[in-house]
């Protein structure tokens, strides 16, 4: 609860920032940062983002608004400490950086953080690099990414999330599209009844909740191609079993689609660098 205070808060200055003047609303809601960021995770280092978890994502939202300020003149250094912040998860990521710890990636270069579904993770991440790399470019003068004694580019941030997302839609060891519908290979039974349960036009009598099971169990591919669905995705070896019952591997999420349509958005305008 508290992670989501902060994120609030941080999305309200954000939203009303460009509307109010000085003193008023805006102004509240740094104030509410500024006072209870201590309390709320401002101060701790975290290198995962989620749905469970909002910090990273906050840092790197109040850094955007730290590096506004530097575009304008006008820095605000108490928001330095969250660009900080931002620079640490950064710097786990990008390969060769120095940061406090390196992140987990699977032989094929996937990010790896968990067992289960952790493709969330991943496109989470990979959102979070190009929104930082997009206000890093944007405040202009050169500003980087600190890790220890050197500095790595927006470029660098890009780089990683394009490795993610590419990754995901197929250029990975097994050759395997980790989005239903997309490429020649991909997951042909997912964890989601509207995939694998027919559909009332080819099955008009009613089937009863527990009847479902047997589809849920079926080696049939799904009767339904549920498009656009990224799965949970491989293990950290790369491996991937495209079973039902294996629901941490392909059961597919909107936690997990959600930050890719950003990243998408970020390659389909052609914004590799």
């Amino acid at each position: 609860m508290q992670d989501e205070l902060l994120w609030a808060a941080a999305w309200l200055h954000m939203a009303t920032a460009a509307t109010s003047q000085a003193g008023n609303s805006s102004d509240v809601y740094l104030s509410y940062i500024y006072s209870n960021g201590h309390n709320l995770g401002a101060e701790q280092d975290d290198f995962t983002f989620s749905w469970d978890d909002k910090r990273v994502g906050t840092k790197v939202l109040l850094s955007k608004a730290f590096l506004q300020g530097i575009g304008k003149g006008k820095s605000d250094d108490a928001l330095r400490l969250y660009k900080a912040h931002a620079d640490t998860y950064v710097c786990s990521l990008v390969p060769g950086a120095a940061g406090f710890q390196q992140s987990q990636f699977t032989p094929g270069g996937l990010l790896f953080q968990e067992g289960d579904s952790n493709m969330q993770y991943v496109t989470s991440t990979a959102f979070l690099l190009l929104a930082y790399a997009n206000s890093l470019s944007s405040a202009g003068g050169g500003v980087q990414v600190s890790c220890g004694g050197g500095v790595v580019p927006a470029s660098a941030l890009v780089a990683v999330a394009k490795r993610q997302v590419d990754y995901i839609l197929g250029a990975n060891p097994a050759r395997m599209s980790y989005m239903v519908g997309f490429g020649a290979r991909y997951p042909r039974h997912v964890h989601h009844r509207g995939a694998s349960m027919p559909s009332v036009r080819d099955h008009p009598a009613r089937i009863a909740c527990d009847e479902g099971f047997r589809y849920l169990h079926s080696a049939d591919p799904d009767a339904n191609v549920l498009v656009g669905a990224v799965v949970g995705g491989p293990d950290g070896s790369d491996a991937f079993t495209d079973s039902r019952d294996n629901f941490a591997q392909t059961e597919p999420s909107t936690y997990t689609n959600a930050p890719l349509v950003g990243a998408l958005a970020f390659f389909a305008a052609g914004r590799h660098r």
